[in-house]
């Protein structure tokens, strides 16, 4: 509970202060109780692989009336709160106490690449504005501009840090061998670097931007729980690991007394749904991991602008691309094409674009924290933003509707058993 303040607050004494924290306290344990006994109750008819779902849904209850009791204590409502005025969700990433925007803005390709400095600052405005708190960039990006534009912006508006959830990425710093990698050398100097092109002191998160054989995992676990304690990150995560990879960090940071990760960043959308799906959900329950993803739009081939080809001015035309543009004119790509007309009507029942249908799709998915979007025009956020409003149209029927349609649903080791 969030402890009362002595004194006045908002023009009320201390004592009606008090009175009004025992009131909710008194309220918090009579709802408590009923959530308990209810589920006492319904014990023999209900099946044990609905517990993670109640508990949720009973902290999600602990955290409205917390919040209630809050607001009333110093004469706000629930219009002063962020999340209400922009209708934008926030999670737990992972099973930390860290609460980011269920949507994310990244910078890889736009900033300091495929944009202008004035376009990156109005794609950051209407995320703010929208309620968007996480921003996500890394070292590698633009070879370190992304950054510079990064903390250029965040400097000019002014926002304040504490509402921001800044993220970054380490292990390509630069060309000599000791500027890359996850050795304690690059972490601590190559964090050291962000933050001066960011010019902040610290970042919220700082990821591990691929595994690195060549470094042993309990010095990587070491230097990211030092740039912790230093007060340089607040939590560190992975990207594009293994889940044994995770694993072992985790195993390493328990035995030696050590700081574990809270994330995985991960790829996730209609095509690629293996390790989401099914490998990171047993991690967040055996281990609090949880998953930020990236590209819901598979680099652009769920927009639609590559049904009738690669225009000159999509992403998939640079020369970095090339890959890109084979992927989109193979014979998987055609069959991709192809299912995502099948996928049109279903978007056109909703209201919504295929783009929203898309990135809704990703956040129907409750083991998904945050999903990071990148957006190259002002318009195309937007339509992007408007997946929120097509997330509670993601019924059940729906999502079973898009997977016969797609025929790539991964199954669970549970899955196979029942």
């Amino acid at each position: 509970m969030l402890a009362a303040r002595t004194g006045t607050v908002g023009g009320k004494s201390a004592d009606e202060s008090l009175k009004l924290r025992k009131q909710s306290v008194l309220s918090l344990g009579s709802r408590d109780r009923a959530l308990k006994s209810s589920a006492e109750s319904s014990k023999e008819g209900r099946p044990r692989a609905g517990q993670p779902q109640q508990r949720a849904r009973r902290l999600a209850l602990l955290r409205e009336l917390e919040m209630n009791w809050y607001l009333r204590v110093c004469e706000l409502s629930h219009e002063y709160t962020i999340a209400y005025t922009t209708g934008m969700p926030h999670r737990n990433l992972g099973k930390s106490g860290l609460r980011v925007s269920c949507l994310g803005l990244g910078t890889w390709v736009t900033f300091g690449g495929q944009i202008s400095d004035e376009v990156a600052e109005q794609l950051m405005t209407i995320a703010y504005e929208s309620g968007v708190n996480l921003f996500d960039t890394a070292e590698v990006y633009a070879a370190g501009k992304a950054e510079v534009i990064l903390g250029n912006i965040l400097k000019k508006k002014g926002w304040r840090r504490s509402s921001l959830v800044i993220t970054t990425k380490l292990y390509w710093g630069g060309k000599a061998e000791t500027e890359r990698g996850l050795s304690r050398k690059h972490i601590i100097e190559g964090l050291k670097a962000s933050l001066q092109r960011l010019q902040l002191e610290y970042v919220d998160v700082v990821f591990a931007n691929r595994p690195d054989n060549n470094t042993p995992m309990e010095e990587i676990v070491r230097a990211m729980t030092h740039v912790i304690n230093q007060g340089m990150a607040m939590y560190w995560g992975t990207s594009r690991w293994s889940a044994m990879e995770i694993m072992e960090a985790y195993s390493v940071a328990r035995q030696f007394n050590m700081i574990p990760p809270v994330c995985e960043q991960a790829e996730y959308h209609l095509f690629q749904r293996e390790k989401v799906e099914v490998q990171l959900p047993e991690l967040y329950h055996k281990i609090g991991v949880g998953a930020m993803t990236w590209s819901p739009l598979a680099c652009g081939i769920i927009s639609g602008k590559y049904g009738n080809g690669v225009p000159e001015s999509s992403r998939a035309s640079l020369k970095c691309y090339q890959w890109l543009k084979e992927k989109i004119i193979s014979e998987e790509g055609r069959k991709q094409q192809g299912k995502l007309k099948d996928l049109s009507p279903i978007a056109e029942r909703l209201g919504c674009t295929l783009p929203q249908l898309a990135v809704a799709w990703c956040l129907r998915n409750e083991g998904v924290s945050s999903v990071l979007l990148g957006s190259s025009n002002p318009e195309q956020l937007i339509e992007n933003l408007g997946a929120i409003q097509v997330l509670p149209k993601m019924t059940s029927h729906i999502v079973n509707e898009i997977d016969n349609i797609l025929g790539n649903k991964p199954y669970s080791k549970k899955d196979y058993r029942s």
